[in-house]
């Protein structure tokens, strides 16, 4: 069987940047399925794409699929003859196959035995298959939004102008979007506008380079990047390059050239954020920053072109950001006229949730939760009460109406002008984090009463009004909310009972719908969120259900159980005392022991069972500290000594002894050891 590589590209006017990479790789997997289902083997397949165009490359590809061998099963051989003559039947089951009844088969099974036919199927040919792979791919791309052009009712994301269908060097004779398949694509729009015939498949990146074009997105990626490096070298200053805007970049040229640009130094007077947005969100430019991190009046482009006068090119994008970041300064000034606090009023008018009222109602509330929340911390309640007065009060500024992603920075920098005590304005920014889960936590303690109150608020109010998430949806981030909250009390060392702060966050709202048991189930949505959080820690399924097994209502509480339960599991003796603490549940279980009874020495009569009694006793009294300072780690590899004395019990005493105050005193003893465990968690739930 002959291989080759097989090369597809579609071209089309200049395809939705941010959805490059998403079409680009649904493209690649489309095709990849499709020859996948055909049963035909290759190598691997690989994706590119540029603003104009979409390809996939697929090296050493079969030229067909391998033959098959078909068997069919006619009807029963009682039925497929009577009195040795063919029924119609087998006559019709043999013509279906394409022969005579005397060229059919007998097919031997459990249930009897059958007419059949058997036959070598040879595979189609990658030249018959492709035509409807191809079709399948382009049809099934998840275009943000489809678009008509001219007079064809053929729809996709933007205008299509070409298809390429190579295998090796023969072109496919395949048809999409109104298109024929040929060996012709383009270069660069302008450095290369001329059709470009490609001999074969495997020619394609070095045809495209030679025409500038960097088919290769990873490839084009790391050329601005040492671009963006190289010109910031130049200019003794470093290069901030977020990698969201680098990927938006790379799908916006086909053939990268870095240019610095300058701006007014007085522009430096507005707060940096602030050009940083301008710059980035407008204009796609990379800053750049002096040894101290402050931002200088300089910027990197990405021009699509090698321009001949490169100076005229800087200065037209000089001229386009100057009324940008004018427009920046202008906001900052006129937001500055008036202090944080004038805006407060503002807050009645917007409205936060439809049932939930608007952003000053929920300030009022954030303002009783974040309180009660910093006396808890040791915080000051005052500066909670003033941070959740003015928290949400930079969304009415002009600045981030304009940006929001500023929200909270721009609140920090106008409440520090302001005069407002530094913790509060601080705390304005910190409220918004952690924006992921692996970022910061507040530092303050006003920013971190802020952030869980606001989120807490947010929480209750959803559930409330029966909204809480689905599997598909989660309009208002409770997910993120959640382990948020989490992060905050668990990295911020901060051992709070959340069903307390809850019910706190429940009291501030008034005529929820779904108040029966809102605070139970908003608390176990949340405490739920430790089987995503434990999974960045390392920790399994079944050791979060054995924590989860107790009424655990503080999350740092609740970490501390699942870091020593994990370090646990390592241990020799966990799967041993898994399996132990399984059947002492089960016993108990099954004979409805409630564990209330004492157990009586006196009752004790074998060995085994008095030993155990002893290290039991003895244990208890070793871990009861450790269990009260929640030093939960040195708790379990104490009880993991007594590995030993469980299995020398199980091994020579019978529980269910005949005299019942014997068996229920033995009973009382497992009742005794599985609480000792349960201090913890309850392991049974560990693989054993």
């Amino acid at each position: 069987m002959a291989v080759n590589t097989l090369l597809l590209e579609l071209g089309a006017e200049e395809l939705p940047p941010s959805a490059l990479d998403t079409l680009s790789d649904a493209f690649a997997n489309g095709i990849q399925r499709g020859l996948e289902d055909a049963g035909v083997t290759f190598d691997n397949v690989t994706a590119y794409a540029t603003p104009r165009r979409l390809a996939v490359q697929v090296r050493e590809l079969a030229d067909k699929q391998p033959d098959r061998n078909v068997e069919r099963r006619g009807p029963a051989l009682a039925a497929a003859f009577k009195d040795g003559q063919p029924t119609k039947a087998a006559e019709g089951f043999a013509r279906s196959c394409g022969v005579t009844v005397d060229q059919l088969i007998h097919l031997e099974t459990d249930k009897g035995t059958w007419l059949g036919y058997h036959e070598q199927q040879a595979g189609e040919t990658i030249q018959a298959l492709l035509p409807e792979i191809v079709r399948k791919a382009i049809g099934g791309l998840p275009v943000p939004k489809n678009m008509r052009w001219g007079a064809s009712r053929v729809e996709f994301s933007r205008p299509v102008h070409w298809l390429v269908a190579l295998y090796g060097s023969d072109v496919i004779a395949a048809e999409a979007l109104g298109l024929e398949a040929s060996r012709t694509t383009f270069g660069h729009r302008f450095h290369a506008p001329d059709a470009i015939q490609l001999a074969h498949a495997d020619d394609y990146l070095v045809a495209l380079e030679d025409a500038y074009v960097l088919a290769d997105r990873d490839k084009r990626r790391e050329r601005i990047r040492e671009q963006v490096l190289s010109e910031a070298e130049v200019q003794e200053a470093t290069a901030v390059i977020d990698e969201s805007l680098l990927a938006e970049v790379s799908g916006l040229v086909e053939w990268p050239v870095a240019l610095t640009g300058s701006f007014d130094e007085r522009f430096l007077e507005v707060p940096a954020e602030c050009l940083i947005s301008s710059m980035k969100a407008n204009q796609k430019y990379f800053h750049l920053v002096d040894d101290s991190g402050q931002l200088k009046p300089l910027f990197i482009t990405i021009s699509n072109i090698e321009s001949q006068d490169p100076d005229q090119v800087i200065q037209g994008n000089e001229k386009v950001i100057r009324p940008r970041l004018a427009d920046a300064a202008f906001f900052y000034e006129t937001d500055r006229k008036r202090t944080l606090a004038s805006r407060i009023p503002m807050l009645e008018s917007v409205v936060f949730q439809q049932k939930l009222g608007t952003l000053a109602d929920k300030a009022r509330r954030t303002s009783a939760i974040a309180q009660l929340i910093a006396n808890q911390i040791g915080g000051d309640p005052a500066l909670a009460q003033r941070a959740a007065e003015l928290a949400k009060c930079d969304l009415v500024t002009e600045m981030v109406l304009e940006f929001p992603e500023l929200q909270g920075i721009m609140g920090h920098y106008y409440a520090k002008q302001d005069g407002e005590p530094h913790e509060v304005a601080t705390a304005l920014e910190e409220q918004y984090l952690p924006r992921f889960a692996a970022d910061d936590i507040p530092h303050t303690a006003t920013g971190k009463a802020l952030a869980l109150a606001d989120r807490l608020d947010t929480l209750v109010g959803i559930f409330g009004i029966g909204q809480r998430p689905t599997g598909a949806k989660d309009p208002f981030a409770l997910r993120r909310a959640s382990i948020g909250v989490l992060n905050i009390l668990i990295k911020g060392e901060l051992n709070l009972d959340l069903r307390e702060l809850l019910a706190c966050a429940t009291e501030q709202h008034r005529d929820l719908p779904k108040t029966d048991g809102l605070v139970e189930n908003v608390l176990t949505y949340v405490m739920d969120r430790f089987r995503a959080w434990g999974q960045e820690e390392g920790i399994s399924a079944e050791m979060y259900l054995a924590v989860r097994a107790r009424p655990i209502t503080k999350p740092l509480d609740f970490a501390r159980r699942l870091r020593a339960v994990k370090a646990f599991a390592q241990r020799e003796e966990a799967a041993a005392l898994a399996a132990a603490n399984k059947r002492v549940s089960n016993i108990l279980t099954k004979q409805s022991h409630d564990g209330g009874a004492q157990v009586d020495a006196s009752l004790l009569s074998e060995e085994a069972e008095k030993n155990l009694y002893h290290e039991i006793t003895n244990r208890r009294e070793s871990v009861a500290p450790l269990f009260a300072g929640g030093h939960y780690m040195e708790a379990l590899d104490t009880l993991a000594t007594l590995r030993q004395p469980i299995d020398d019990f199980f091994d020579q005493v019978m529980v269910m002894a005949d005299d019942t105050d014997v068996r229920n005193n033995r009973l009382a003893l497992l009742a005794s050891l599985q609480a000792l465990f349960l201090e913890v968690a309850d392991i049974s739930e560990l693989p054993q």
